[in-house]
Order: structure tokens, then C-alpha cells, then sequence
């Protein structure tokens, strides 16, 4: 089992590092692809270091996929690199989670159609364009999708993905 996480400079911090210790908390391993390398820099300050380019990646390596909010998912939904992991984790049918903002990559990516979703309350709309059922609650779990508001929804937003990650590792 290994989670990737897509992310960029102005990443939301919580949204990134609690679901990366919660997920080495369990051994699971995460690795960080970014549009540049070396360290990208959240919203408060925190540093994390990248682990690969977005163009680098094979998601085929990959069990999970992670979208932290913030600002980041505004410079990664103009990345073909970034949409193109996306539409491969949705194709297969693996664990996708997002937060916050990170829903508007899977909106780029145009795979929330007749998909039930939701997203910080700001992106709700776009959503909606994009032919997703909105709903606003702290959770929302359809089939491979987990998705969340924002930072004070990441207990249930951790708690339905790990559960995700758990079916999977059993089947």
C-alpha cells in the first residue's frame, strides 16, 4: 500500500499534514509530487519536502490518491500532468481523496460527473457546472471517492479514507 499526494506552494497545512502523519501513523507510505521540486511552502509557513515532479510520476506505483486544499490545487489543475493521475486513480477505481479545494482538480480533470461530492463552500458551484451532486457535509463517501469541506472536517475525512485504504488492502 502506498499514497500519493498531489500538492503545490499554498497548500492548506493541516489538510496536508494531518492526512501524511495520520497515514505514516499506520505505516502507510506517502509520497509528495509537486509542479517544481525540492520543498513547496503552505499557507502558514510549514515546508515539506517534494519527492517527485508531477511529470515523473507512474500512478500505476501508487494504491491512493490525496488532494490537500488550500491554494495549491489552483496552480495543479493547470498541470496535464496532474489531471492525467486523476483520470488514471478514477478510471481504475482506486481510493481518491480530496479536501477543501482539492476538489477542483478532480473538476478539471472532468471526472465528478453524476458523482456525489463535496467542497469548501467556495467551490460548491463550480462543482455543481461540473455535473457532481453537491452536498454539504463533513463527509462524503461515493464508491472510490472521499471528500471533504475543510480543516475542522479532517477527523471524518481521515476516518472514511482509512477505511477506503482497509477495503482494499482485504480484497
Amino acid at each position: 500500500m502506498k499514497v500519493l499526494m498531489l500538492s503545490s506552494d499554498y497548500f492548506e497545512d493541516a489538510e496536508l499534514l494531518v492526512p501524511y502523519y495520520r497515514l505514516k501513523e499506520e505505516g502507510i507510505p506517502v509520497e509528495i509530487a509537486s509542479d517544481k521540486s525540492g520543498t513547496i511552502i503552505g499557507k502558514h509557513g510549514y515546508e515539506v519536502t517534494v519527492d517527485g515532479r508531477l511529470s515523473e510520476i507512474t500512478p500505476e506505483d501508487y494504491d491512493a490518491l490525496l488532494l490537500p486544499g488550500g491554494k495549491a490545487p489552483a496552480a495543479l489543475r493547470a498541470e496535464s500532468s496532474a489531471l492525467a493521475i486523476v483520470k488514471i486513480f478514477m478510471q481504475h477505481r482506486r481510493p481518491v481523496a480530496a479536501i477543501c479545494h482539492g476538489p477542483q482538480i478532480l473538476i478539471t480533470a472532468g471526472v465528478l460527473r453524476d458523482r456525489r461530492a463535496t467542497c469548501y463552500r467556495a467551490v460548491a458551484d463550480e462543482m455543481r457546472l461540473a455535473g457532481a451532486h453537491y452536498e454539504d457535509r463533513e463527509v462524503v463517501v461515493d464508491g472510490n471517492l472521499v471528500t471533504s469541506r475543510q480543516p475542522a472536517d479532517l477527523p471524518a475525512f481521515m476516518r472514511e479514507f482509512m477505511k477506503l485504504l482497509k477495503n482494499k488492502v482485504s480484497r
